[in-house]
């Protein structure tokens, strides 16, 4: 494989090599020239290899929801008549021994989270709802498990998103028993679109979404961290000159052309112990047709709207500062947040990370005819670059993207987005993509909602993908100070 101008930012060093690695590096393969053309459902691609990837990079399926349901002895959540929706595998999570997969299910009732132990190769449902969503009952029942987080503590976090209220659920024990699994709603964390969740470099703070075309990003900065019913102080964030009207879509005619990058704050929803400082309790469990408790507090408080914000990951920039990074797939932007240190904590700069139509692609290589078509997901590797993963097109005759943001200077702000993969599985999403912690040259991706899963007898449906790119890393040099050898 050959490379021009790829020098990977390093240093010699345990201390140097840390800092540097949270900033980001230079491009390490030969970008892809274009996005995947379709296949049918349950072809021979999608069923060896969905993904068409750089030079150096191998793929091999996991499992998939037909090699689960093929087995007695295996369970996994498929809600009844939902066709292609029926399972929805979302935002995985690693456990910190990077040995179980937590596949969290984006159903419309009924949603709940299996684990998967890689190594037996088995899947088991920890708990799921009853349905009762249906009738309006939330009692025992979740909606639109988006995002899985595993925590410090050893626990999960699993969310809802267009469905269910708005909350926000602890696994206590993920790994025990599923007769013994122990679970509670964090009514510390305001009830949002929630998908992004994410905690600070400390471990103090929590950082999340509201995946709305109104959407504002928020922060929890948490009195306990080992107990995070303990709750805290939530906060907003809002873009000193944006002066529109926070309550519409982004992208409203009074919001068109008001900023939403710059100097920022972050503005109190509530006090220290988490009483509420706004009209609106955002804590408060959504009913049928009413807007989720956490957004109308934020409007409340001038938190500013972005074009569905969506997932989350915080990093360091080469400066040392904590970043978040958010996608905001409406606007076919990814945003970075530099927080501040010391006693300016309450401000922020916001930048774009990289956009469509403003971040040139390829730089150095070959062009690609893909497009960033709305950013959904982030990952993040060893090294601190950024990975973002489309949620379209599902239905088009060229498959949704996978996107590395070439930031080598490490200021939060990408001189190009390089084509990384792109998938071919017809009516499918990616989803999840996380990095291994403990062969962090090894990540995982979903493939949610293929035509495939509509096939309850033959299809080969929501699927989990494994990738290793430690031969692409390898061909590019060793990550030393002066960049690669070769």
């Amino acid at each position: 494989m050959k490379l021009r101008n790829a020098k990977l930012i390093a240093a010699i060093g345990a201390a140097t090599l840390a800092q540097f690695s949270l900033a980001g590096t230079d491009i390490f393969f030969t970008p892809l020239t274009q996005s995947a053309p379709v296949t049918a459902a349950n072809s021979a691609e999608e069923l060896t290899a969905p993904w068409v990837v750089p030079e150096g990079i191998t793929q091999r399926n996991l499992t998939s929801l037909h090699q689960i349901e093929a087995d007695i002895e295996q369970s996994i959540v498929r809600v009844p008549g939902l066709g292609s929706t029926a399972s929805m595998i979302d935002m995985i999570a690693y456990d910190a021994k990077g040995e179980y997969l937590f596949l969290p299910h984006e159903t419309l009732v009924g949603a709940g989270v299996s684990r998967y132990d890689i190594a037996n190769d088995t899947s088991v449902v920890l708990f799921r709802g009853d349905t009762g969503g249906l009738t309006g009952n939330w009692a025992n029942d979740w909606g639109a498990f988006d995002p899985s987080t595993w925590t410090t503590n050893g626990t999960l976090f699993l969310a809802e998103e267009w469905s269910g209220q708005g909350r926000v659920i602890e696994v206590l024990n993920p790994m025990a028993d599923p007769a013994d699994i122990e679970i509670r709603e964090l009514e510390s964390v305001a009830n949002v679109s929630h998908e992004g969740l994410r905690f600070s470099n400390d471990g103090r703070t929590l950082y999340f979404v509201d995946e709305f075309n109104s959407g504002s990003i928020y922060k929890l900065v948490l009195k306990n961290p080992r107990d995070y019913a303990a709750g805290g102080q939530t906060f907003v964030l809002k873009i000193d000159a944006f002066n529109g009207d926070v309550a519409a879509d982004y992208n409203a005619p009074v919001n068109a052309k008001q900023p939403r990058t710059g100097a920022a704050s972050w503005v109190a929803l509530t006090d220290e112990d988490g009483n509420p400082l706004t009209a609106t309790d955002p804590f408060a469990n959504a009913l049928p047709g009413i807007e989720r408790a956490g957004r109308k507090a934020a409007d409340e408080a001038g938190g500013t709207p972005y074009g569905r914000p969506e997932d989350i990951e915080v990093g360091r920039l080469a400066n040392g500062r904590e970043v978040v990074y958010f996608a905001a797939t409406s606007e076919n932007t990814v945003y970075t947040i530099e927080m501040m240190p010391g006693k300016q904590a309450s401000r922020a700069t916001v930048k774009v990370l990289l956009s469509d139509a403003g971040t040139p692609k390829n730089a150095g290589f070959a062009a690609t005819t893909g497009r960033i078509n709305s950013p959904d997901n982030l990952a993040q590797d060893r090294f601190g670059n950024i990975y973002v993963i489309e949620d379209a097109p599902n239905g088009s005759s060229t498959g949704g993207d996978i996107w590395f943001a070439r930031d080598a200077n490490g200021d939060g702000v990408a001189e190009s987005a390089d084509h990384f993969m792109s998938i071919r599985v017809a009516g499918s999403e990616a989803t999840g993509m996380i990095f291994n912690p403990k062969n962090p040259d090894e990540f995982a991706v979903a493939v949610q909602h293929p035509n495939s899963t509509g096939d309850a007898v033959n299809g080969f449906g929501d699927a989990i993908w494994s990738f290793d790119m430690s031969a692409a890393l390898k061909a590019a040099g060793p990550v030393t100070a002066e960049g690669p050898k070769r």
